[in-house]
């Protein structure tokens, strides 16, 4: 599976001046053979037009595996400076990489985790010490995010082009790929 996509446009109506950083979790089977598995954007502010943040960022990466298990998923983190000039967490998100060839876009909800004690959130606020997460991967595996407490802050659209190999020879369907392939299939399980 070969992917090209492009970080687009950010929406966190109270920040300006974010970058953001990215990286690729995926399972057992899976492994990277060209492209980078994590980097890091330029800092993007708001234009005056609009209230948007755009990095139009370019990622480029190829996977191969003979198991879908573990599908390759993109994690977002979005950073940029508290008032006191530190650079903070502005959100954390993910999503899986679409499973067929084409254009798509992807809207990705970010959160940020929340301190528990309000007094946390004071000391936290003064000392430029927010709640993060060490491992940003975390956010693409749920294992021990039960317990986190979070808000929801922002979203960032992710556009993607994927290109696929041999899925048929390996035995998998990734679905049609026009709306009129869609219709015959379906007047074809119907007879």
């Amino acid at each position: 599976m070969r992917e090209k996509n492009q970080i687009r446009i950010n929406m966190f109506p109270d920040y300006d001046s974010l970058y953001c950083k990215y990286c690729y979790v995926y399972g057992h089977d899976w492994a990277p053979t060209t492209g980078l598995e994590e980097g890091i954007t330029q800092i993007t502010s708001k234009s005056t037009q609009s209230h948007r943040l755009i990095w139009n960022f370019p990622l480029e990466i190829t996977f191969k595996s003979t198991n879908p298990s573990g599908w390759p998923q993109l994690v977002v983190s979005v950073y940029g400076p508290d008032v006191f000039g530190n650079d903070v967490v502005r959100g954390y998100g993910a999503t899986h990489i679409p499973f067929t060839p084409g254009q798509h876009t992807r809207t990705i909800p970010m959160f940020v985790p929340e301190p528990t004690w309000r007094l946390q959130k004071f000391t936290g606020w003064l000392l430029g010490r927010r709640p993060e997460y060490t491992d940003p991967k975390v956010v693409a595996q749920g294992e021990g995010r039960e317990v986190t407490r979070v808000r929801s802050q922002g979203f960032v659209t992710v556009s993607f082009h994927i290109m696929t190999k041999d899925m048929k020879k390996m035995g998998y369907d990734t679905g049609p790929s026009s709306p009129s392939a869609i219709q015959s299939e379906a007047q074809s399980y119907a007879k």
